[in-house]
Formats: C-alpha cells, structure tokens, sequence
C-alpha cells in the first residue's frame, strides 16, 4: 500500500521556481529530484486551495505550475474540516487565515495522509513546531502527518522495509 502525500502550495511552485538564488535553486533541485525520481512510490493528493492559491496572481510559470497538478486528485472537503482549521486558529498554531496554512493541514490531518509535504517551513515543516501540532492533533483526535520537505523524502525505502 502506498503511502499518501498532501501537496501543498509551494511543491508544484518550487518545481518551476525561476529565482537563482542559491537557497531557490537547492529547493527546486530538491523538488524536481523528489518529484521526477520519487513521488511515484506514493499515492499524491492535493485540496481545490492549493489549485486556487496557484492560480492566483500573475507569474511566468503558471500554467506549466497548474498543469503539473491536473493528474493530482482532490481530496474533498469532509464536513469536520472548517471546525479543525478554527480550532487551531484558536490554539495558535497557525495563522489567522481559514484557506492558509491551518486548511493544509487540516487536509492532510483529517483524511490520514502520511505525509504533508511542503517548503513552508515557517508554519508547517517547523521542528520547533511540530511538539504543538502533535499535541493539538492529539487532543482533537486527528492522525498526525509528517511534515516534510522533498529532500526529507529523497530516499525512498520499500514497504519490506518498514518495521
């Protein structure tokens, strides 16, 4: 059984990234690499958020970024949902905004995916965060994704090798 990852936002972004930077290209790299070599070992999933946040704005790479998402199912909006992303508004755990940061992972906590993968490491790939997602996932009752980078999730190990 494969395991499943949320797609969030800056993944499809960062794999057409066109800034040079030296931080900009290592995650691109990275993005590319996970995404071309790795992610066919996972079962991927995404939100209508994430299309929609990619479609707005006005930026060279949109419709390559959009279409490298076409193939990607959407998970649906279970009705627990809106409740979650307020109830860790409340806890400030992530900020104030309903389709942000607190929807993916309200996405990716509530239909069990395993990994929520991302390169937003202020609110959600954040060590310094993660002991407070997991005890506010745990008193709601919710499955606690790992919140990964793609370079976390480069080396790809079978299933026989699990434990």
């Amino acid at each position: 059984m494969k395991k499943r990852v949320y797609i969030e936002t800056s993944i499809p972004s960062f794999y057409y990234e066109i800034r040079t930077e030296p931080e900009m290209a290592a995650c691109r790299s990275w993005t590319l690499e996970w995404w071309d070599q790795q992610s066919h070992h996972y079962e991927l999933v995404t939100s209508l958020a994430v299309i929609e946040e990619l479609e707005k704005g006005d930026y060279p790479t949109k419709s390559d970024t959009l279409a490298l998402m076409e193939s990607i199912p959407i998970l649906p909006v279970e009705d627990p949902i809106p409740e979650i992303v307020e109830a860790y508004i409340a806890r400030k755990l992530m900020p104030n905004d309903v389709t942000g940061d607190a929807f993916h992972l309200a996405m990716a906590s509530y239909p069990q995916c395993h990994f929520l993968l991302t390169w937003n490491c202020q609110n959600l790939a954040n060590a310094n965060k993660f002991d407070h997602i997991r005890r506010v996932n745990t008193v709601l009752g919710l499955f606690v994704p790992m919140i990964v980078t793609p370079f976390e999730l480069l080396v790809w190990e079978s299933d026989e090798n699990e434990t």
